[in-house]
């Protein structure tokens, strides 16, 4: 009896792991990288060298060029989804940007910023948070190993989960739907899986 109280009690704490390799897989999921090609989306702004290495997405500085840049998805999305597999170093400034307002500038005034950013001055918005909306607490540690995201975005309800576990659960309704963007800022990042599914 005690045994189920200890299962019960952990369940409803969320203390067991939720597997977002499993849930990326099966009926209404869409790859949008498939290992071989860069995905068919966006690139906007300056300064990143997507490539295709090894089965693997990666991204660098092309040059001395200052600023960010996103690959940005064709289609809006309102209630959806997104997993995403990557692999960054301790330089990397990087993340997704969802439901965005302005496309043609992504932002985090204008998108919800998922970040990847273990060094962030403000750990409180660092990896697995979501800026200015959502703080983690204690942030993760992402560098120099394979991690996965599960975004998953219902209304108002927005919850990340990063490697089986919950970083942030909230409600806010300022961006209903928009389109979404896998952001490169710094230092190498390498992805693995990108999908997304309508909800």
């Amino acid at each position: 009896m005690k045994y189920r109280a200890t299962i019960a009690s952990a369940l409803l704490l969320g203390l067991f792991a939720i597997s977002p390799a499993a849930a990326q897989s099966g009926d209404g999921w869409v790859q949008l990288f498939d290992g071989k090609t860069v995905p068919d989306m966006e690139s906007v702004g300056p300064g990143a060298n997507w490539r295709v290495e090894n089965g693997e997405l990666v991204a660098d500085k092309l040059s001395a060029d200052k600023g960010t840049n996103h690959l940005l998805t064709k289609e809006k999305y309102k209630d959806h989804q997104i997993y995403l597999e990557w692999w960054s170093d301790e330089k990397v400034n990087s993340g997704l940007f969802i439901r965005c307002q302005n496309p043609k500038s992504p932002g985090a005034a204008s998108c919800y910023e998922v970040n990847i950013f273990d060094g962030r001055p403000d750990p409180s918005y660092g990896t697995g948070g979501v800026v200015s909306f959502a703080e983690v607490d204690p942030m993760p540690k992402a560098a120099g190993q394979w991690n996965t995201f599960l975004v998953t975005l219902k209304g108002r309800q927005i919850t990340v989960v990063m490697n089986g576990y919950k970083t942030v659960d909230f409600r806010n309704g300022l961006f209903a739907e928009g389109p979404f963007t896998l952001q490169y800022g710094s230092g190498v990042l390498k992805v693995r899986k990108l999908a997304v599914k309508k909800l």
